[in-house]
């Protein structure tokens, strides 16, 4: 467990790193003064400046900014000394590019990761595509209900079936349908051969009512999965076709997400995972193979960069709002009424988080 909370403490710091970066280069770029960039907060751990820059590593992993002078606008960075390298100062289409290069770096980060496991050979669902160059393609259980025959017969998540009996009837290499027709109409012990590393073995359960509505159940999730491996060149444009399809799916789900929680879905936030519950899915990936993990990585990274689109006070996504909204009116909202709406959507977001980790520990919990 220990070594899981690491490895995601890791991930967590490269991923808001590459954030960071993205405005940190661009405001760099446009001669826009940065006096610092952190990552994780307070406590400080080591600091050290170069330049005009402070560099800052904070004890608090969840988390990292960069200071740009003028970004939370004050009487100094509108009409000061160095006013003219201000954010606030810059021409508006400058200060969307380095509000949008955070998202800009995330989102080519996930690239680079996908594009790499492609190369490696990236175990990936092969239901919808990639049929024709998967090799090895096999059922993989996915997720075991809590205090299910499956979990209590011994089956985890990333074990590959390899067959199914039940009475006389036996299924070499089995689909997701073969295994669901099995376990639905069984009236006896289904004995499960698998694969879980490198070695096979072989449990029994048995399957029941009442693990789900209206069928037979043993409580397993399952994909068919297989090893898609593609040359150096091909792997980053394969990288960049998937990269584009999940960004659109993980929009198209935030937005159904954000719908919901205002139409009053009571069930909607128990779909969401903040830090707690995302240490679990590291050690999940981390199971089924490194060019998994980095998958695994790349869609949280893509998350990230969706996430900071919404324009929502506080997250990039809202300070362009505030851009755009002064190229209309053509002039500049008043200092106090944005970082006072800033401040207020900071505290919003993490009460949220706060929240979402009570929730997280809940189920760890049960």
């Amino acid at each position: 467990m220990f070594s899981t909370i690491l490895i995601f403490l890791i991930v967590l710091a490269i991923l808001i790193f590459v954030h960071e970066l993205g405005h940190f280069l661009s405001a760099k770029f446009f001669g826009i003064r940065v006096d610092e960039f952190a990552i994780g907060f307070p406590p400080q751990i080591i600091s050290w400046k170069k330049g005009e820059t402070k560099y800052v590593l904070n004890l608090i992993p969840f988390g990292g900014y960069v200071k740009i002078f003028g970004e939370d606008p004050d009487e100094e960075s509108i009409k000061g000394v160095d006013s003219a390298r201000s954010f606030v100062n810059a021409k508006r289409w400058k200060q969307a590019i380095v509000l949008l290069s955070g998202i800009f770096m995330n989102i080519v980060f996930a690239w680079i990761l996908i594009s790499v496991s492609f190369n490696i050979g990236l175990l990936t669902s092969i239901e919808d595509q990639y049929k024709n160059q998967a090799q090895n393609v096999v059922v993989m259980v996915t997720s075991v209900q809590a205090s299910s025959p499956a979990e209590k017969a011994g089956l985890k998540s990333g074990d590959k079936i390899l067959s199914v009996t039940s009475g006389t009837t036996t299924i070499a290499i089995p689909s997701t349908t073969d295994i669901q027709k099995i376990v639905a109409e069984s009236g006896n012990t289904i004995k499960i051969d698998y694969e879980r590393g490198n070695s096979t073995s072989s449990l029994n359960v048995l399957s029941s009512d009442g693990v789900v509505d209206g069928k037979k159940a043993i409580g397993i999730s399952m994909n068919l999965v297989g090893t898609v491996k593609f040359g150096f060149f091909r792997s980053f444009y394969e990288g960049l076709k998937l990269t584009f399809f999940e960004s659109k799916a993980i929009a198209v789900g935030l937005y159904h997400f954000i719908v919901g929680a205002f139409s009053g879905q009571s069930e909607i936030l128990s779909q969401v995972s903040g830090p707690v519950g995302i240490v679990g899915m590291v050690g999940e990936a981390r199971g089924f193979g490194i060019s998994y993990l980095l998958g695994f990585i790349a869609m949280i990274s893509i998350n990230l960069a969706v996430l900071n689109l919404v324009p929502f006070p506080a997250l990039d996504g809202g300070r362009v709002f505030f851009v755009i909204i002064e190229s209309i009116i053509r002039r500049r909202i008043k200092p106090v009424i944005a970082n006072w709406t800033n401040t207020i959507g900071f505290v919003l977001l993490i009460l949220l988080m706060l929240f979402i980790t009570y929730k997280d520990i809940l189920k760890l919990l049960k």
